[in-house]
């Protein structure tokens, strides 16, 4: 299967999920530029689209290259409350970086907002949605194709988000970084489903916090609700690119792992292309990854749900599927990886031998 060429007119959001085509998401940002010294762990802010540029411009290029349809502005936490009056700048910069990467290529945009600093302690739903709706009015300005609201514990803030999303005339996304235990308020999974479809989205799903096996669960609650409810919409997960079976409600940030020491959790290409398909199957059409997903973990997306889609990533041209490259090698047990019964029954060691298995949350 050859790699795709020079894609033609561009379909909307909801033209390809609705034609039952296959939408792969981008992955990790602030992991990843925090790894490579853009980015402060903390705050977690993106001025980055400001500061360097080219790093935001190289990190989407990459996710393109490895098969995302989908490029999601660099405005994660990049509200007046967490960002003061350097807001705007941020929001704008980070949409004219993102168009001008998807114009290289098969992909639309996204404008991201997500959870305030603020909800937990002043509950102010006029407060709140003022903060949203200022990122609106710059992704209008800047013409993105279509919203995204993530990254949300509570159900009642993402509500808000999507009532003030749906303000605008563009489809609307929303993902919740909740676990099958739900949100914060144990809403379960497939209430906080229904209340996000009734409030207008027309994707919903959840993104962070949790690895692709524990995601893929909270996915499955998410669509059985919808499915009891007499409800549809299209599904989306993205979930983080490590495993992270020991993490409680809160997810991975309780780990005593998060954020510097994660490496020894990071997900396999294979481990990937296993959740690519167990999301298919279970009837998810936008695929894609959040902290720690590498382009190496899309393109393994991309090459898992190749016959899907009918082609393979550019980035495909230099990675033979299942090993096949190792075909070559002139060591003949390292030849004998070249299949992919070896690759997709490895149990990789962690190579720490003074290490647990697991960890046990901090909080």
């Amino acid at each position: 299967m050859a790699p795709a060429g020079r894609p033609g007119a561009k379909k909307g959001i909801l033209e390809r999920l609705e034609s039952g085509e296959v939408v792969i998401g981008d992955g990790s940002f602030l992991i990843t530029l925090e790894k490579r010294g853009y980015v402060k762990a903390g705050l977690w802010t993106p001025e980055a689209v400001i500061e360097h540029p080219d790093a935001v411009r190289q990190l989407h290029m990459e996710f393109l290259r490895a098969g995302s349809n989908v490029m999601q502005t660099f405005t994660f936490s990049a509200s007046e409350d967490n960002m003061e009056s350097k807001w705007e700048d941020v929001n704008a910069a980070a949409c004219d970086l993102a168009r001008e990467v998807a114009g290289k290529g098969d992909a639309l945009v996204a404008g991201g907002i997500c959870q305030t600093s603020i909800y937990k302690y002043h509950k102010d739903e006029a407060r709140i949605k003022k903060l949203f709706r200022q990122q609106l009015e710059v992704f209008a300005w800047k013409n993105v194709d279509f919203l995204i609201a993530e990254y949300f514990e509570h159900v009642e803030e993402a509500v808000w988000a999507v009532e003030v999303l749906k303000e605008s005339d563009r489809p609307v996304a929303v993902t919740m970084c909740i676990g099958p235990e739900g949100d914060m308020h144990d809403i379960t999974p497939g209430e906080c489903a229904v209340r996000l479809v009734k409030a207008g989205a027309s994707i919903v799903g959840v993104n962070c916090r949790f690895g692709p096996d524990t995601s893929l669960k909270t996915m499955e609650l998410m669509k059985e609700g919808l499915e009891w409810a007499g409800l549809k919409a299209h599904l989306m997960v993205q979930p983080l690119g490590f495993h992270t079976p020991d993490c409680g409600k809160e997810g991975f940030v309780d780990l005593p792992e998060y954020p510097f020491g994660l490496e020894s959790r990071v997900a396999t290409r294979w481990d990937i292309q296993k959740y690519a398909r167990e999301a298919y199957n279970l009837g998810v059409r936008y695929i894609g990854g959040c902290c720690g997903f590498e382009p190496y973990h899309i393109r393994a997306i991309a090459e898992e749900l190749a016959p899907e889609r009918g082609f393979l990533p550019p980035a495909s041209e230099k990675h033979g599927s299942w090993g096949s490259g190792l075909d070559m090698h002139t060591k003949p047990w390292i030849r004998a990886r070249a299949r992919r019964e070896y690759w997709e029954n490895l149990l990789p060691a962690s190579g720490r031998p003074f290490c647990p298995s697991l960890s046990k949350p901090d909080f």
